[in-house]
């Protein structure tokens, strides 16, 4: 199933209307520009580098060329690029105006995203404020400050900036009544808007029941197809919406993310799973479609390729799960893989060296899914909706998580996040790339439970 999406807004570049002072500047940028809209990396780089030799005092070319340097993973150098952007956009415009504000804004921005990707997280909030300060319209650095406080558990402060992410994707249009804003809800109807990714809704879906308690008279709740079966079981929504086309008027609307907002949420405030149960005749559908086992761990490797961080989130190959297979059969210990989509068909290849069920292509919705993991004594999972899914029917679940581009809600350190405890555990990476640790510590954690 598609993972939650709740990336930063990162590596933005400079909308500087200043010209280069020569044309072969010029045709350098031209160049870099083009090489990087084609995802020729290398070639960016080299052109952009040929620009800063030929015009060094070029923020642009400074600024973007960081960016580059960040996406191929070189931190160091990005900083120091970001650092001589902001020095040049100081030297030219040493007088603030609008333009040279949005400018320097852009660049601490930008800055912040580095600082963080390098643990320096201090540096990267005081970076982020700078932006903030320098450009309070401009959302993005908003955005990336809520998400830096949310990560660390700063949900008093974080909330309000995390707000910001509505101007950033813009997912709403307009509608013709109100977004709720804290008023009085007895007696009224809300329309509850989902956002982002399944998982977003799986995560704040709970918030229906707090709702209710407000005294809403009729919560709808717009969804998709996938997920309507299951939230059926918030007995707290009065009605699920699958067609857009057949929304009608409310007294208000909100985003299903923005209810932490509004309520004040803070980590020992959430509301506790589970939330969500199996449909009932789902439950009786899949009950005896597995063969008997002592213990069964149901499997999800990758995450679907659209999200920004898969490259880091998602395993590169269900190979890489090897280290679990000497539990299965000795141990008693029945592998069930329910990945969807993306690397499905992973397992199958591998089934000689690698025993599993792949029960994937058997799952037409969450409720399916829901049920057969309702079935399993443990999840062991990257961060897709699978891991939201576990968390909020309360299935213990072991959560995967890399070392950059963790997702805020999983918090910066720590083996648990206040949305699913205690039934979801992390195991987070401790070096980019080395999932081998990450999954030899989960066997070994196995083999004790074992």
């Amino acid at each position: 199933m598609d993972p939650t999406s709740s990336m930063s807004a990162s590596g933005s570049s400079l909308m500087a209307k200043v010209a280069p002072q020569a044309p072969e500047a010029g045709r350098w940028l031209d160049a870099a520009l083009a090489a990087q809209e084609a995802g020729r990396l290398t070639e960016a780089l080299a052109a952009y580098e040929q620009l800063l030799t030929f015009a060094p005092e070029h923020v642009l070319g400074w600024n973007n060329l960081a960016n580059l340097l960040r996406q191929s993973g070189r931190c160091l150098e990005a900083e120091t690029a970001y650092r001589r952007a902001l020095e040049w956009a100081l030297a030219r415009a040493p007088v603030l105006t609008p333009e040279s504000a949005l400018e320097r804004a852009q660049i601490y921005a930008n800055w912040g995203g580095v600082l963080e990707d390098l643990g320096r997280l201090a540096e990267a909030e005081a970076a982020y404020r700078h932006a903030v300060a320098l450009a309070p319209e401009w959302a993005p650095a908003q955005f990336n400050l809520g998400l830096l406080l949310l990560s660390q558990g700063r949900y008093a402060e974080g909330w309000h900036h995390y707000e910001a992410r509505k101007a950033v994707f813009a997912e709403h249009g307009t509608l013709p009544f109100p977004e709720w804003q804290g008023e009085c809800l007895q007696g009224r109807s809300l329309l509850l808007l989902p956002e982002q990714g399944y998982g977003d809704t799986l995560q704040f879906v709970r918030y229906a029941r707090l709702l209710k308690e407000r005294g809403v008279a009729h919560l709808s709740l717009l969804c998709a197809d996938a997920l309507a079966p299951l939230l059926q079981t918030q007995t707290a929504i009065d009605h699920l919406i699958t067609r857009p086309e057949t929304l009608y008027a409310h007294d208000f609307w909100i985003s299903l993310a923005s209810l932490p907002y509004r309520f004040g949420t803070l980590p020992d405030t959430i509301a506790a799973p589970p939330y969500l149960k199996v449909p009932a005749e789902r439950e009786a559908l899949w009950r005896d479609c597995l063969p008997p086992a002592a213990w069964r761990v149901g499997l999800a490797w990758k995450g679907s390729a659209w999200h920004e961080n898969d490259a880091h989130r998602s395993l590169p190959h269900f190979s890489v799960l090897q280290p679990l297979w000497s539990l299965a059969g000795v141990q008693g210990v029945q592998f069930v893989s329910l990945q969807k989509g993306e690397g499905e068909g992973e397992s199958e290849a591998c089934a000689a060296q690698q025993p599993v069920i792949a029960a994937g292509a058997a799952l037409r919705d969450f409720a399916d899914t829901a049920a057969l993991v309702a079935q399993m004594d443990l999840i062991v999972s990257v961060d897709t909706a699978l891991a939201h899914l576990a968390g909020a029917l309360n299935v213990p679940c072991w959560v995967m998580l890399p070392r950059h581009g963790v997702d805020w809600r999983w918090l910066r350190h720590g083996e648990h996040t206040p949305w699913y405890s205690p039934s979801l555990r992390l195991f987070r990476q401790q070096e980019a790339g080395d999932w081998r640790t990450v999954v030899d510590d989960i066997a070994l954690q196995l083999r004790r439970l074992r």
